[in-house]
């Protein structure tokens, strides 16, 4: 792929991408080149892929102008200018790729290939996590949890998750849980109503939201016991909260490192609802709900309470 340039006196910045040349320069062309640019600026990809008679035709100039277009941003011709373009094109899709998914998986990895990347990316959080979990603070906020008059929950955004799920599992063993995902002025009328027999768990895998934390010191403030799920040991969710609560996976910059701390925010999740099940099982004194209302009633998981079949009559 020939991208040769040469230099130009229209062009401050030689080193600078084919778009951004043809940006910089925009202001300075005739309105003929300038429809030129604009088409080229508006649709990028497809410029990239154009002969010099389809620019011409869609810019309303002729073939000529779109070459000697070429020639003042520096290039030897039409094709180099072309090929600077697709160039650029390949580069802004590879690191918006890059930037949101990450490089783990990449544009051209078959459907196969992405499925083994994100089952081997689950595995290797879940085996991760398991090894940096201390259960200790795991058990004391079960503790809590299972004695607790009322559970406030609260997390934003993909954080709503597995706490969702944690709520309906509470709700299911009978424990007053609430669900809380507005933003500061619901969290603080919340925190209003809190006392010393109520706890408060949030997450967030960055540990950072300020109004969360907020929360955390309203509620504590109000005497609660406030637990935190967090993907950082050093996070303000850490630092505000009674009992941090580490997923044992850290919080990531990509979607696909996202993707590991989710895995690693549900194993966290429930193995604190399955603590809170077990301390409320084995004491006579707790409610213990587990009637399948959340399965359907044939689901075999979940069976119902049989009935006594009808007397017959006669």
């Amino acid at each position: 792929m020939n991208t040769e340039t040469t230099s130009s006196p229209d062009d401050p910045n030689p080193s600078a991408s084919a778009l951004q040349r043809l940006r910089d320069i925009a202001e300075q062309l005739n309105p003929t080149a300038r429809r030129i640019a604009d088409v080229i600026l508006e649709d990028p990809l497809r410029a990239g892929g154009d002969s010099i008679t389809q620019i011409a035709a869609r810019s309303k100039a002729s073939a000529a102008t779109v070459s000697r277009l070429a020639t003042r941003l520096g290039y030897s011709g039409f094709p180099a200018f072309r090929s600077a373009i697709a160039l650029d094109n390949g580069r802004t899709t590879q690191s918006g790729w890059e930037r949101d998914i990450g490089s783990a998986i990449s544009p051209s990895d078959s459907p196969d290939d992405v499925l083994d990347i994100l089952a081997g990316t689950a595995a290797r959080s879940l085996r991760d996590a398991a090894d940096a979990i201390d259960v200790r603070p795991f058990r004391r906020a079960a503790t809590t949890v299972a004695r607790a008059e009322h559970v406030h929950l609260h997390a934003e955004w993909g954080d709503a998750i597995a706490l969702r799920e944690l709520q309906m599992r509470l709700l299911r063993i009978g424990i007053a849980a609430w669900f809380h995902e507005a933003g500061g002025n619901t969290l603080r009328a919340v925190a209003n109503t809190l006392t010393d027999r109520d706890a408060v768990i949030v997450l967030g895998r960055s540990g950072t939201d300020a109004a969360t934390v907020d929360f955390l010191r309203r509620a504590k403030t109000a005497g609660a016991c406030t637990i935190a799920l967090h993907g950082d040991p050093d996070s303000p969710f850490a630092e505000a909260s009674d009992i941090p609560l580490y997923t044992g996976i850290r919080n990531g910059s990509v979607w696909t490192q996202y993707y590991a701390g989710r895995a690693s925010d549900i194993l966290a999740t429930s193995l604190l609802w399955v603590l809170v099940a077990q301390i409320r099982s084995s004491d006579p004194s707790m409610r213990f709900i587990d009637d399948g209302t959340f399965a359907a009633p044939d689901d075999p998981q979940f069976p119902r309470t049989p009935t006594a079949p009808a007397p017959p009559r006669g």
